[in-house]
């Protein structure tokens, strides 16, 4: 049997998870031969090898170590890099996730060369061309020929800008993937076990998780500062996986180092590297609540109901603002110290629930496979 090359281009560590969720599906159509292209835009171990090794993801074919840079150098090198790619392998499509640089890179790169783009993730709209990210997403939508929407809402917003045709909501890989790492074999130990608390010494629902890695946040030297300053009024234990980015930003700023040390000598506070997927996943489940900027995390949050507080005035994932769940706060002191005082009120609710909504909303964990599907019937 022939089989069709289809190129997957990822970069960063939620496109891992999301892309070992679709290529695991696509394995199972004997048409395809997916070619696996890592831009490098995440290239350490902790953002990135481990995600391959824990998610069983198979090494890329091509891998081509851009590494970081301003928002315009890393694009272009990903662009001029990916079509020696796609030249020599000529692909039937290109498949793009998310709205990362890489996202954006790979599908001009594929427009350019007249390769069929499919996005998974599309649709998605903050409504902030602040964000790199909005702006990528955008691009990548109106120049994708088939669109996996992860909800009704992402299909509705493609509609307003016209994109009908090639439109498909699918569900969401992230559900999937949460679905997939928990279930009875090797991984479910690793997802529910409390190794990683141990590790830290924290408590099940007894601490507050936080991330912090938007641009929008972590370039403006102070509103970062502004959003450090909050969280030193949670006065609770509570552990803090740093991007790497951001630890370089805290150290090249004196005002920053000052509330760096500020952090670090709150006793209640463990400032730690990024852990992996699967202790990520362990952490948000059994965190308090959990307190970030990732679109990603809120939404995880969502599925494993831990009630999140979102250090943004937006968010593409509107769904999970149902009843108070996620709380947009942005840097505002007051809508924090609110949001936390409403902890424990969601939390009471959450525990009468049988079964997150967010299932069904997102899905119900079968993306993956329908995202598989359409692919082999549409690329043949």
């Amino acid at each position: 049997m022939r089989q069709i090359p289809i190129v997957t281009v990822i970069g960063a560590r939620p496109q891992f998870v999301k892309a070992a969720v679709v290529s695991r599906e696509l394995t199972r159509q004997e048409q395809i031969r997916e070619i696996l292209v890592h831009t490098g835009q995440h290239y350490d171990y902790e953002m990135s090898a481990v995600f391959f090794k824990e998610l069983g993801l198979r090494a890329p074919q091509y891998n081509l170590e851009v590494g970081s840079k301003p928002h315009g150098e890393q694009t272009a090198e990903i662009l001029a890099k990916l079509e020696r790619v796609l030249v020599k392998e000529k692909p039937a499509g290109v498949i793009v996730y998310g709205d990362t640089n890489s996202t954006l890179a790979g599908a001009l790169c594929a427009g350019k060369l007249h390769i069929p783009v499919a996005h998974v993730e599309a649709g998605l709209r903050s409504w902030n061309r602040r964000m790199p990210e909005e702006i990528n997403r955008v691009v990548a939508d109106h120049i994708a020929d088939i669109l996996f929407c992860p909800t009704a809402t992402a299909v509705r917003n493609l509609e307003t800008e016209g994109i009908q045709r090639g439109v498909f909501n699918v569900g969401d890989v992230m559900l999937d993937a949460a679905l997939i790492f928990g279930k009875d074999g090797a991984t479910k130990k690793a997802f529910f076990a409390n190794g990683v608390l141990q590790r830290y010494g924290l408590a099940a629902k007894g601490y507050f998780l936080i991330t912090i890695h938007r641009a929008e946040n972590t370039d403006d030297p102070d509103r970062l500062h502004r959003l450090l300053e909050l969280l030193l009024e949670l006065h609770a234990p509570a552990i803090f996986p740093m991007h790497p980015r951001l630890g370089k930003l805290l150290a090249m700023s004196r005002r920053l180092r000052k509330m760096r040390l500020q952090l670090q000598n709150w006793p209640d506070l463990q400032v730690v590297q990024p852990v992996s997927y699967l202790e990520m996943l362990a952490l948000e489940k059994n965190a308090r609540a959990i307190i970030t900027d990732s679109g990603g995390v809120q939404k995880e949050a969502f599925f494993l109901q831990t009630p999140c507080i979102t250090l943004r005035q937006e968010t593409e994932w509107i769904e999970t603002l149902a009843d108070g769940f996620n709380a947009l706060v942005g840097a505002d002191k007051k809508k924090f110290l609110r949001a936390i005082s409403r902890l424990d009120k969601i939390r009471a609710r959450l525990a009468g629930q049988k079964k997150p909504e967010g299932f069904a909303l997102f899905g119900g964990g079968k993306a993956g496979a329908r995202i598989a599907r359409i692919l082999a019937r549409v690329w043949r």
